[in-house]
């Protein structure tokens, strides 16, 4: 129960940041690229890998921490975060066949999916 609320609470935080980051970008930028979305997809890739990197440098980043910060906050902000890192894991693991296959399917899937969801309604 108490990594439940540990993550719910950082997943707030972070889709607040989210809307925020998005609708300022919206108003700095009305164009029809999603610019909102694109800079919360690249600062969540930016942040869970500055964050991973500190949790396996410093021992002081408990489990508690990593499910706030990681978990909570990261995937609340923005979950291609945790895709990307998980692809470059992959990658560094010399998992190549994996990680090919991640990337392609997640983004082709995820694709076919929406339209999938979108056409049921329709």
């Amino acid at each position: 129960m108490k990594a439940l609320l540990i993550i719910w609470f950082g997943g707030g935080i972070g889709s607040v940041f989210r809307y925020l980051a998005q609708a300022g970008m919206t108003r700095l930028f009305p164009i029809a690229f999603p610019a909102g979305t694109f800079l919360v997809n690249i600062s969540g890739c930016f942040i869970i890998g500055l964050l991973y990197s500190l949790i396996d440098k410093y021992a002081a980043f408990t489990w508690e921490w990593r499910l706030f910060l990681i978990t909570g906050l990261c995937g609340g902000y923005t979950t291609f975060s945790s895709f990307s890192y998980e692809g470059v894991s992959l990658f560094k693991q010399g998992n190549y066949t994996y990680f090919v296959l991640y990337i392609l399917l997640s983004v082709v899937g995820g694709l076919f999916a929406t339209i999938g969801g979108i056409s049921i309604v329709k």
